[in-house]
């Protein structure tokens, strides 16, 4: 029994020695960052700030909810304190945070020379590694160079435009006989449509887009979960509805590759008819036709290619739309100048014809109400960047391996920069320049969004028809857009809404 005793003792002397090993290598962790850069002796950062706790520092502070059209309280807090940069321990990584444009704009400008794009491993569990938002270097170059060469050809064509304006009037010839609206889920309804079609040629009666549309809830919910990999968990059900849409997309390409060659053997045949002619120009109008003939991406980069853009034209564009309904039904004076422009526009028009990329260039103040939208609401509010080598700004030096977070929502509430930034006022467009250091909706640099001016058009034409047909009230004025730090409206923005005619042109 005393053999036992004493070999029971040893080990837990060995656990205990393990566990307080580890607290203590947490607690050096956290803290070396502020003494010591490995191999080159002391560093002066000469940044104030906290680190907070070991391993979580203050991350729980920073992703403290709040609503969107403003700072919240833990970055108010800390720029009051220790001044528009600061140092902190976040996402379990030392962290320089700014909210001052000058350095915002300094690293947007900079990436891949001296920082680099640097998400959670988490979110490269999600997305996939190949994912544009999260890829880096070649790989990023190429991605992108697609997707622009793809916006630069879609933006103005007809056939996208006309989808998009069909789909918006069926979304409202929708409400006609309801009173009241969840417009979260009507807005994602009228993306994911829009998106799914231009992207993959698919109509939303297609029994592969309800599959496409259920798998891409469940990656939704789980981009936003805990990431906690066990069987169960939005996070574990998201990584496989990832695969389970690229299985999908995969098989979409295929057969898109087999009717090419069926087309292709059938070019010289006078009985094509007219059916197949359809097909043939639907097919000749998506991204994906498109993305068939470009040889500088892998097939699995082109399935990821789909995927971000799917991300990219849902949620975000969505989120958009839903700012600026929730500020337009507080500001009537806009909401007013915004219809007659639109009554200006179509009154130029035949009953029912097509809007065109003339019409969209003309909408002055919807742009400007889009813009304010952007500013006040606060779509994205801040990136993750890492420095590639020790980095000097000013009077500040960036160690080599920290990570970096410029804040947008900082700056584009900063009332020394916009003036009355607490207030919804789209007439400031009117004569304030969208210069990229005071205004970053979309991110900078080499990453600003290339599908931006796309959101903006399905925003601009979807508003063509809800302010000519519908009048809105929110139902709960507390239901505001809040920071988790994704943002989202908590019960879904409810409208009661009031057609103004019969009709929709």
């Amino acid at each position: 029994m005393t053999a036992v005793s004493a070999l029971s003792g040893f080990w837990v002397v060995v656990c205990v020695g393990i566990v307080v090993g580890l607290f203590l290598s947490l607690i050096l962790n956290h803290f070396h960052p502020l003494l010591f850069k490995l191999g080159s002796g002391p560093v002066t950062i000469n940044l104030k700030g906290s680190f907070g706790w070991p391993l979580l520092g203050e991350t729980l502070k920073f992703l403290k909810p709040h609503h969107s059209n403003s700072s919240g309280s833990f970055l108010q807090d800390h720029c009051s304190r220790y001044g528009k940069v600061f140092r902190t321990h976040l996402f379990f990584s030392p962290t320089i945070v700014s909210c001052d444009p000058e350095l915002n704009y300094f690293i947007l400008q900079n990436e891949g020379k001296l920082f680099q794009c640097s998400y959670p491993k988490p979110i490269h569990g999600i997305l996939g590694n190949v994912s544009m938002l999260v890829a880096v270097g070649d790989t990023h170059k190429r991605l992108r160079n697609v997707a622009l060469s793809l916006v630069t050809i879609t933006k103005s064509k007809p056939e996208f435009l006309h989808d998009i304006e069909r789909t918006a009037i069926q979304i409202l010839d929708s409400w006609k006989d309801k009173p009241q609206v969840i417009f979260c889920e009507e807005a994602r309804k009228f993306t994911f449509n829009v998106i799914v079609k231009q992207v993959l040629g698919l109509t939303p009666v297609e029994a592969v887009t309800t599959k496409i549309l259920e798998d891409f809830l469940t990656f939704m919910r789980g981009l936003i979960s805990l990431p906690i990999n066990i069987p169960g968990t939005p996070y574990a059900r998201a990584v496989k509805a990832r695969s389970r849409i690229s299985s999908t997309v995969k098989a979409i390409i295929e057969e898109r590759r087999r009717n090419n060659n069926n087309y292709n053997d059938n070019d010289d045949d006078d009985d094509d008819g007219d059916e197949n002619s359809e097909k043939r120009r639907n097919r000749n109008s998506d991204f994906l036709e498109i993305l068939l003939c470009v040889d500088t991406l892998s097939e699995d980069e082109k399935v990821s290619f789909v995927l971000d853009s799917l991300l990219g034209g849902y949620e975000t564009t969505s989120l958009l739309m839903a700012m600026v309904v929730h500020f337009l039904a507080h500001s009537p004076i806009a909401l007013q100048q915004l219809k007659v422009e639109h009554e200006n526009i179509r009154s130029m028009k035949q009953k029912k014809e097509y809007l065109n990329w003339e019409d969209y260039n003309i909408m002055e103040f919807t742009q400007n109400v889009i813009n304010e939208a952007l500013r006040f609401g606060n779509v994205v509010k801040f990136v993750h960047r890492k420095a590639l080598k020790d980095v000097k700004f000013r009077d500040y030096l960036i160690p080599s391996g920290w990570k970096v977070l410029p804040v947008f929502t900082a700056v584009h509430l900063d009332p020394s920069l916009h003036s009355n930034a607490d207030e919804f006022h789209p007439w400031r467009w009117e004569s304030q320049e969208q210069t990229c250091k005071k205004f970053t909706p979309f991110g900078g640099g080499s990453r600003c969004c290339p599908g931006s001016e796309l959101a903006k058009v399905e925003v601009a034409f979807f508003l063509h028809h809800l302010v000519q047909n519908f009048r809105w009230r929110i139902e709960d004025d507390e239901d505001q857009p809040m920071a988790y730090p994704y943002v989202e409206f908590q019960r879904g923005l409810v409208l009661n809404v009031e057609p103004l005619r019969a009709d929709h042109t």
